[in-house]
């Protein structure tokens, strides 16, 4: 049975009013595309809702991941204003909704980029400015039993943290070595690099200015990208508090509740 990119977005954004996720008679219905068209429409719902679209995310950006997921490409996401948290940042938790983080680069893009064609060192010349994140993350359904739908309801995109921004992004700054350590309440959890990320956090850039042009659109400049994370998923308690030190770019805190 075919199921209209409307009829989706209709059924995705009022289950999601009711604290439903993953509405069942959508499961196994979507194509690639089709949970993309979704996730888009359901953007525009959020939008004539009176929140503002400030940038994206770039997720599945590690092979790592690709491979626990089945996945061989990134995937992206959008960013909303309301989902912008300051550095310090407490999120509630549920039993129901469990949640966690990722660590990762917000960039801010200077300038417009227009795929296809667009490249690394395109990509890494446009980035403005660079600043610690958090991605929180909730696990509102099966990403790997049904990635369509998952991407359809934004790949778990909750909120994002950032720390202090470093603008302009000096030239001599390597992406792929600025490296990430994280401490969970306190104790050193690892220290990772940015090469993690696509071989290089710019990289992210690259590929979502080219995959938005399959949708007819273009990277803007001003958008924050996340670039996808630098180390592995965190899951997220009650009572956790998260610092991530990224260098050279200063730190981001963020705690559970």
């Amino acid at each position: 049975m075919t199921v209209s990119i409307a009829h989706a977005v209709d059924t995705i954004w009022n289950a999601a009013q009711a604290g439903i996720y993953f509405p069942g008679e959508l499961k196994g219905k979507l194509t690639l595309r089709e949970g993309y068209e979704a996730q888009l429409g359901i953007l525009a719902r959020h939008l004539a809702a009176g929140d503002a679209h400030v940038g994206w995310k770039v997720g599945l950006t590690s092979k790592a991941t690709q491979n626990a997921f089945g996945r061989h490409e990134p995937a992206f996401g959008y960013l909303l204003q309301s989902g912008a948290r300051p550095s310090g940042a407490a999120f509630p938790t549920s039993p129901t909704l469990p949640c966690g983080f990722e660590n990762e680069l917000c960039l801010t893009i200077g300038r417009t980029l227009q795929g296809p064609g667009v490249t690394l060192e395109q990509a890494r010349a446009a980035i403005a400015s660079v600043a610690p994140a958090l991605e929180i993350v909730e696990m509102r359904g099966d990403l790997k039993g049904d990635f369509e739908l998952a991407l359809a309801d934004n790949l778990f995109q909750k909120a994002f943290v950032t720390g202090p921004t470093t603008h302009p992004l000096p030239d001599h700054v390597n992406l792929s070595q600025a490296t990430v350590d994280v401490f969970v309440n306190g104790r050193h959890s690892e220290q990772a690099l940015g090469a993690e990320v696509l071989g290089n956090p710019a990289a992210s850039v690259a590929w979502l200015a080219n995959k938005l042009a399959e949708f007819d659109r273009r990277l803007e400049a001003g958008a924050q990208i996340m670039s996808g994370s630098i180390t592995r998923l965190y899951p997220a308690k009650a009572g956790d508090a998260v610092e991530a030190r990224f260098a050279p770019f200063g730190t981001v805190t963020a705690s559970f509740r």
